[in-house]
């Protein structure tokens, strides 16, 4: 589900600002075909309790707390998507250079087969590029903006993979909230 500017132009930048300042994020190295190398953005984790650790491409995450702009936009995001969330991984993109390769948030913690994960973007509109598994050229694109939520359910992550590409051409930052629901923390 495509939801466009669920957030309200004025609270959305709010939200960015408030986002960039109050949240504590790191530059990350993670596992990336065998070398470890730099993350191209900066990320925070936040959950319910430290119990609920995220580990992916050898990196591992202790979740912080929750602060209060998170609260906000993941109490709104749950109302639109039907689902509750324990957990969530932000990225802050600092301009156009700053990515996300093509991958599947399919990991086993979050349950077998059919679960949502929804995404919330404030800053600067980013490409949001879903590409299928089984056939590479069929991609479908969301210009992800401020305020606007994007959510994936069902067996999506077993079938498609996707990216924020880079996009020279875009010199403002992006935060983007993902909200997952663990529940394998075990696994973790």
């Amino acid at each position: 589900m495509y939801l466009p500017a669920i957030f309200p132009a004025r609270q959305s930048v709010a939200l960015y600002h408030s986002l960039q300042e109050t949240v504590e994020w790191q530059a990350r190295e993670v596992t990336v075909m065998g070398r470890r190398v730099m993350q191209p953005r900066l990320v925070a984790y936040m959950a319910d309790h430290a119990g609920l650790s995220y580990t992916y491409s050898g990196s591992s995450m202790a979740p912080l707390s929750w602060n209060e702009p998170v609260l906000k936009i993941k109490e709104r995001v749950e109302e639109l998507s039907g689902a509750t969330f324990n957990s969530c991984l932000l990225n802050f993109y600092r301009s156009g250079n700053d990515h996300l390769s093509f991958h599947s948030d399919n990991e086993s913690l979050y349950g077998s087969g059919s679960y949502t994960i929804a995404s919330a973007s404030f800053g600067s509109a980013r490409d949001f590029i879903l590409r299928c598994n089984i056939d590479h050229s069929n991609k479908v694109s969301y210009p992800l903006g401020c305020g606007d939520v994007l959510v994936m359910k069902g067996t999506l992550q077993q079938h498609w993979m996707h990216a924020v590409p880079r996009r020279k051409r875009v010199s403002g930052g992006r935060i983007s909230l993902t909200f997952r629901q663990i529940v394998h923390p075990e696994l973790c």
